[in-house]
């Protein structure tokens, strides 16, 4: 996609200009009506347009004006949160066009501040994303035809200076959109490991360790997770050094389960298809240090994902089993298909032991049970450490990937305990997410930790969000960059 920030509105294709909600039209948007002898005003009377956020209402251009359509589009009430107002205007307009026949978008935002421009571009790029690269057979009339997006504004130079880093977090969700939505025959631990290393392009440090280095360190909880499987497990490790020397890290650590059957305690074949985004976790820290390392963060960030595929087989861990983990606690294996937190505590283990965090946090598509509790409006969040909790939600609320924290405790504890081992790595048929946050708390001590448990927002059916692509979201990516920037960097 071409990004052209410019001064001049003289351009072909379409043309875009917003109105604000109970029709308070924009200057962009008086100039243009001006231009066209009241045009974008009648339209809107006889359109039953209000200025909502969400609405585009598109015209024929008329005589003298340059662009084959004029697109006039909805930002809704000027708020605090402007940022993510205009990330919608962009991706509505997006949306709206991206198989229209129109090559170019002009958003003409007059005197609108660099930074709101922005991520009017942002947005687009977000509505843009799709993924085709398996489809052979699609129309001409399905394929995208917006190759060119435009600012043209004042402050044009200010929103490109604003639009750099922005592009670096649209190419992190890209990527971990891609990781999601491919399936289990083309991403396996294998192959996300090599598709780890080729960030090493963008500053980062990758280390790979193999079945061999886990079990030397006695990752066997990790471990037991792949065993069924034809791929050899991965921890891939991404070091970015951007902040002080000597300061403390965080450490994102990412479920990644590329694809699961749940092993011996096999899923329903109903819908297992989506299981080859249970990566979801290890998707989001991925994009998120793609994102991280091409802005240039000032932090110190490691990102761990453990990379296994859950398959039953003759060696494929079984239920009942009693394995031991990395810090030496034993866990006994009640079902094979809470496989996840069995994943998730060796590469926590590894996180504190190796790089002394200052912070940790891990994310996982883990429990159906999140879903019920918060469907597919929230990211479920626990943690150890208010402060640490409340920096989350204040990133997620601040990028439009919202969380909601649920309760930790004592009771919710017990329900993990066994006589047979230390714990097992199921609860009851109540509280699962929590059961399971329960779980991953036992193996973290002291550290600031928080486990978010984004089962219901790694991939949707619909399209609620228009800068959602349908299917993967690329969900976490923008809340850890946010996260970063926020609470870690000067």
């Amino acid at each position: 996609m071409k990004i052209e920030f410019t001064n001049t509105i003289d351009q072909t294709g379409a043309v875009c200009v917003a109105v604000y909600a109970k029709n308070k039209t924009s200057s962009a948007a008086d100039v243009m009506d001006t231009a066209t002898d009241g045009m974008v005003r009648k339209a809107i009377a006889s359109a039953r347009f209000t200025g909502k956020a969400g609405q585009v209402l598109e015209v024929l251009a008329p005589s003298g004006v340059k662009a084959d359509r004029v697109i006039i589009a909805g930002v809704g009430s000027q708020q605090d949160n402007m940022e993510q107002a205009w990330e919608s205007f962009g991706a509505g307009v997006m949306q709206k066009l991206i198989t229209s026949g129109v090559s170019a978008i002009t958003f003409v935002v007059g005197a609108l501040d660099g930074a709101h421009a922005a991520r009017i571009v942002f947005g687009a790029m977000l509505a843009a994303y799709r993924f085709d690269q398996h489809r052979t057979t699609l129309s001409d009339d399905k394929k995208p035809s917006v190759t060119h997006i435009r600012i043209a504004g004042e402050q044009h130079a200010s929103a490109k200076q604003q639009y750099a880093a922005l592009h670096e977090l649209a190419q992190g969700v890209y990527l971990a959109r891609d990781l999601v939505s491919e399936p289990g025959n083309i991403v396996n631990p294998e192959s996300f490991a090599a598709r780890v290393q080729q960030l090493e392009v963008h500053g980062l440090e990758i280390e790979i360790l193999n079945e061999k280095d886990m079990a030397k360190l006695g990752m066997h909880s990790l471990l037991s997770v792949g065993a069924g499987s034809n791929y050899g497990s991965k921890l891939a490790i991404m070091k970015w050094s951007g902040g002080k020397k000597g300061d403390a890290p965080v450490v994102l650590v990412g479920k990644g389960v590329t694809f699961d059957t749940g092993g011996i305690s096999l899923k329903p074949s109903n819908g297992m298809w989506d299981m080859k985004g249970d990566m979801g976790g290890a998707a989001a820290v991925t994009g998120a240090m793609r994102a991280l390392a091409g802005r240039k963060a000032n932090a110190n960030v490691i990102g761990i994902v453990g990379l296994v595929e859950n398959m039953p087989d003759a060696a494929a861990t079984r239920p009942g089993d009693i394995i031991t983990s990395a810090n030496g606690q034993t866990i006994e294996v009640q079902n094979t298909d809470a496989e996840g937190r069995l994943v998730l505590v060796d590469a926590l283990w590894y996180g504190i032991t190796s790089f002394k965090p200052c912070r940790i946090i891990d994310l996982a598509t883990l429990t159906g049970a999140i879903i019920v509790s918060l469907g597919q409006e929230n990211g479920g969040l626990f943690s150890n450490d208010d402060s640490l909790a409340n920096d989350l939600s204040a990133a997620g609320a601040a990028s439009g990937e919202p969380l909601w924290r649920l309760p930790l405790g004592s009771g919710y504890d017990k329900l993990i305990d066994t006589p047979n081992a230390d714990m097992k790595n199921i609860g009851g048929a109540g509280a699962g997410s929590i059961t399971a946050a329960q779980f991953l708390q036992r193996f973290v001590g002291d550290v600031p930790w928080a486990h978010l448990d984004i089962a219901g927002m790694a991939w949707k059916d619909k399209r609620a969000d228009p800068r959602e692509s349908v299917w993967a979201t690329g969900f976490g990516v923008r809340l850890l960059e946010r996260f970063i920037s926020l609470s870690h960097e000067d």
